[in-house]
């Protein structure tokens, strides 16, 4: 959803055990130990730190619809959304390569066109990493194997 504010991902939140579930859920909570079936809609936050990151070398399978020909590797990003602790895998922004990026860095949700035919420009979730050094970075600790005091089912 792009709206006056930027773009925002949606996702739901279980009403019995609050877990936030991205894409949206539409069935049953995802956490094993709930069996809630009811789900608030809500806009995700647009900020998150990377998480972990690399390149796309090769062409994605299809139904992936490359943009350029010859292919182009692009650089993906996964990012753990501050509020919700849910990480987020996406492109990021043209430019962007693997040695822009930084564990531990902030990362902003942006928008892109993912192709375009004659009917419209298809849009697909970007992350745009922000300048200034990684937060919790440099401590000899890879934030990927980091363990986090709140890990648990679903969150």
């Amino acid at each position: 959803m792009v709206d006056a504010d930027g773009p925002h991902l949606l996702g739901t939140r279980c009403a019995d055990c609050g877990t936030v579930h991205f894409p949206p859920e539409r069935g049953f909570c995802r956490n094993p130990s709930c069996s809630g079936e009811d789900f608030a809609h809500i806009r995700l936050s647009r900020r998150g730190q990377i998480w972990s990151y690399t390149d796309s070398r090769y062409p994605p399978p299809a139904p992936y619809i490359a943009r350029t020909d010859p292919y182009e590797p692009f650089t993906l990003a996964a990012v753990e959304l501050a509020a919700e602790r849910i990480v987020i895998l996406g492109q990021t922004v043209p430019g962007v390569t693997v040695d822009d990026l930084e564990i531990g860095q902030e990362a902003e949700l942006a928008a892109g066109v993912l192709y375009a035919d004659d009917a419209c420009e298809y849009l697909i979730w970007k992350w745009r990493p922000l300048p200034g050094p990684a937060e919790g970075g440099g401590d000899g600790v890879d934030a990927r194997t980091r363990p986090r005091p709140d890990a648990g089912p679903g969150r």
